[in-house]
């Protein structure tokens, strides 16, 4: 049997070409599933792991069916976490680029007014989590009123962080008129009561895996005392030499002792925990995405909804006191099909933690040997010569989707009457320029953004020094990232 390829959902040359940028070669299997069900208007309950690819599954179908000129939102996707909210912001975003989709996030600890500034725009999807939704809609700054599709992602951890009600409210709320589609790992009574009372005649897709994420986790610990950690921690990555690993620690002082112990070291890391400023968050996930270091040091705060390519290693410098937090932890290895090790630390007096987490889950984890001294001192050669190897950044696919366009800033917005059709007419009747060049236009009280695809922007940039936007003289430049 032939594989399916992308094309063969009969998709637009415009998504197309997003999916080719983004190195989408052939659908995973929940794509294979999922997308053609959502382009039928389905209904759709989906079991599957994370890893799976189940963002795009209904991510592509969404962007090839959005009415690009509807002034009212047309999607709403509720996410458990800012970190899953922001990744499935940035795959809309990338999937749709070439159609002008507009996608915005709206979660708790970003100023409320900046997300009320971003839903004025034309906006066409909406992520957000549970409780700053309802903030917004209870506000009266975020209308819902056109809502076509209801997706609701890592449902049964909406569950397990006490969001259930929340996602009812919400829910209630939207117009009956819509489809739903609900993504979970798991099913438990309660999110299936919420599939039966909000879902019309749902198609259930399970996706079974080849083998399951936990098959492909080597599993092991070590018997450490706590003051002795670091020496240990310092011993495997010398004899393992992780090409990029996540440490999680208990708490944030625990991350930030380990970090300073580490930085000390010379080893490239930095850290992720709660107490940080959403912007420095995501800086340091950006730049680990990246590979600018190896060593992602962090709370529990990353064990969901973060999905980084090729994680080799995941090690819990301190066991997790929840059960359910050293599946979410481990889980950030082995993703798509890939293989990973886990190494968890245990104290002589954590081995019952350790159990519980082993006869809850059924899990066999082996216990290994400490490296020997000349296993490290082989093992540190290596490391320390890679170490001063020039780094091989990753890839950034989003990069190839952005290579051919310019962010253009221009000095007139909403007090100067200006709307997104005169900055599309006057960019568009520039020679050489036509409407399909235009992108997203984002239009502020005092100035304006646009996006200039197909590497036209320098053309645009030169022709606005000699032309008025609605009879106003403006100024152009390229806008600062």
């Amino acid at each position: 049997m032939n594989k399916l390829n992308f094309k063969d959902f009969g998709l637009s040359q415009d998504i197309l070409e997003s999916l080719k940028r983004l190195e989408y070669k052939t659908p995973s299997e929940v794509q294979e599933k999922v997308i053609p069900l959502i382009l039928k208007k389905k209904d759709v309950i989906v079991k599957s792991q994370t890893g799976s690819g189940k963002t795009a599954a209904y991510a592509i179908p969404i962007c090839e069916e959005l009415e690009l000129e509807e002034n009212n939102v047309q999607v709403l996707v509720l996410s458990p976490t800012r970190e899953l909210a922001l990744q499935i912001k940035e795959d809309f975003s990338n999937i749709g680029r070439f159609k002008r989709l507009r996608c915005v996030t709206v979660f708790g600890k970003e100023p409320i007014s900046i997300q009320i500034n971003k839903l004025k725009q034309r906006v066409h999807a909406v992520v957000g989590t549970p409780g700053r939704t309802l903030d917004h809609m209870k506000r009266g700054t975020l209308n819902l009123k056109n809502i076509k599709y209801l997706i609701i992602d890592e449902a049964d951890e909406m569950l397990n962080m006490g969001f259930i009600d929340q996602v009812k409210s919400i829910v209630s709320k939207l117009p009956k008129d819509r489809i739903t589609l609900l993504f979970s790992a798991t099913m438990p009574d309660e999110i299936l009561k919420l599939c039966n009372e909000y879902m019309l005649d749902p198609i259930n897709v399970e996706i079974k895996s080849k083998s399951s994420t936990l098959d492909r986790i080597k599993q092991i610990y070590y018997e450490v005392e706590n003051d002795k950690k670091f020496n240990l921690l310092k011993k495997i990555v010398y004899t393992q030499r992780p090409m990029s690993s996540m440490i999680f620690c208990s708490t944030k002082k625990n991350v930030d002792d380990l970090l300073a112990k580490m930085k000390n070291e010379g080893f490239l890391c930095d850290s992720f925990h709660g107490g940080m400023l959403q912007s420095e968050r995501i800086n340091v996930l950006n730049r680990f995405k990246r590979g600018e270091f190896t060593f992602l040091i962090c709370t529990d705060i990353a064990a969901r909804g973060i999905d980084v390519e090729n994680i080799t290693h995941v090690i819990n410098y301190d066991i997790p006191m929840e059960k359910e937090s050293y599946i979410h932890r481990i889980g950030r290895t082995a993703r798509i099909g890939k293989s990973g090790t886990a190494v968890t630390f245990v104290t002589p007096n954590q081995y019952r933690f350790l159990q519980q987490i082993e006869e809850t889950f059924n899990l066999n984890i082996q216990r290994a040997e400490i490296p020997s001294n000349e296993e490290v001192q082989n093992g540190k050669l290596i490391f320390d010569k890679e170490l001063k190897s020039p780094i091989k950044l990753k890839t950034n696919k989003a990069k190839k989707v952005n290579k051919d366009i310019m962010k253009i800033y221009i000095s007139a917005g909403k007090k100067k009457k200006i709307r997104p059709g005169d900055i599309a007419g006057t960019i568009a009747s520039i020679d050489g320029v036509s409407p399909d060049d235009v992108g997203i236009i984002d239009i502020r009280d005092n100035f304006s953004y646009v996006d200039i695809l197909s590497g036209k922007g320098n053309i645009v940039l030169d022709a606005l020094k000699h032309k008025t936007i609605k009879g106003k003289t403006v100024r152009a430049d390229k806008a600062q990232k």
